[in-house]
């Protein structure tokens, strides 16, 4: 999709020049493209903006991919970047300006391939990438049969078994373990909960006397918790139009699920790291040893980092929550390079 004033600047053979490309750099694929005059938002347009604007196109047209050719200058904070992607939307952004007065043409051929490399997962490192992107561009051009007898399980169940190679290639593509690092309230209020709870010695009581199975039920009731809180809290789960657009709606909720549940579990080790040297340096032995009426090892404090790590995992629900929803959004969704 060009923005209406490129259009001169890119020139009429902009799309047989990419596609060109693209079987030159990624041969097992055949590629069908499509030129689209659409400016989606006017500026000034925050990038959450032309992303979503573009994704409702991509629905209404039944595309797999997009690329958006822009004038308007994208920034992560205040840092001007090249291109915004969305793997889970299937959707990159490039702003043109930013490529330079020289050789934009093919500066923007080149990197509309590249974008479209990384919104399937490409990676150059890979020995195997050329035929695990083919697969997984398969996997997002075939449409599942309709049955009329499905329910939403049974359509979620044929989704996530027909499409296991691509939702791992956009989940890897979006940097879950990355998710939570972007949201400085969250973290902020959980390692404040974290700080003021280690110090209780009603704490370490409860930690000593729960088994292990207590702990993982707390430990997962916390982790939902959070990623429950990001997802119903930021509007992130979508909800097909029509009939037709289910397969690509359930794709996306699954990326989308999966990349903040990986990314509240990455948060939570961080927690229980935290804790367990945060114990180490506050909790004094001898102290503990009398709470607990016997000598303390080093199971004794993993528990109380385990519990502490979840009630500050907890805290961080209350933090996701204090987030603007824009910022979770484009935790969620958006990578950039310069």
């Amino acid at each position: 999709m060009v923005s209406p004033s490129l259009s001169a600047v890119l020139g009429p053979e902009v799309t047989t020049s990419v596609r060109k490309i693209l079987v030159q750099r990624y041969p097992g694929v055949r590629w069908q493209l499509k030129m689209a005059e659409d400016r989606l938002v006017g500026p000034p347009a925050e990038t959450l903006d032309l992303l979503e604007a573009a994704r409702n196109r991509v629905l209404e047209e039944n595309w797999d991919l997009a690329v958006v050719l822009t004038e308007i200058p994208l920034k992560t904070g205040r840092r001007p970047v090249l291109t915004q992607l969305s793997p889970v939307h299937g959707v990159g952004l490039v702003s043109v300006p930013a490529l330079g007065a020289v050789h934009v043409r093919q500066k923007v051929q080149e990197t509309t391939v590249h974008v479209v490399g990384q919104l399937l997962g490409y990676d150059a490192e890979d020995l195997n990438a050329q035929r695990d992107l083919a697969r997984r561009a398969h996997q997002l051009s075939t449409d599942l049969d309709e049955r009329l007898d499905d329910n939403v399980v049974q359509f979620t169940a044929r989704v996530l078994s027909g499409n296991v190679r691509l939702l791992l290639g956009m989940i890897r593509a979006n940097q879950p373990w990355a998710f939570v690092a972007r949201l400085s309230r969250a973290m902020v209020v959980a390692a404040a909960t974290g700080m003021v709870t280690l110090v209780a010695s009603d704490l370490w009581v409860l930690a000593m006397t729960y088994g292990p199975v207590r702990l993982v039920l707390l430990a997962v009731m916390a982790i939902g918790a959070v990623s429950a809180t990001l997802i119903l809290g930021a509007d992130l789960w979508e909800r097909p139009r029509r009939r037709a657009q289910r397969e690509q709606v359930i794709l996306f909720n699954l990326a989308t699920t999966a990349t903040v549940a990986i990314g509240v579990v990455v948060f939570y080790l961080v927690l229980f790291i935290l804790s367990w040297v945060g114990a180490l340096l506050l909790i004094d032995e001898q102290a503990l040893a009398g709470i607990a009426g016997h000598p303390v090892n080093a199971l004794d404090y993993a528990k109380i980092s385990w519990l502490t790590a979840s009630l500050a995992t907890v805290g961080g629900a209350i933090g996701a929550g204090l987030e603007d929803e824009d910022v979770v959004r484009a935790a969620a969704y958006t990578r950039s390079s310069t």
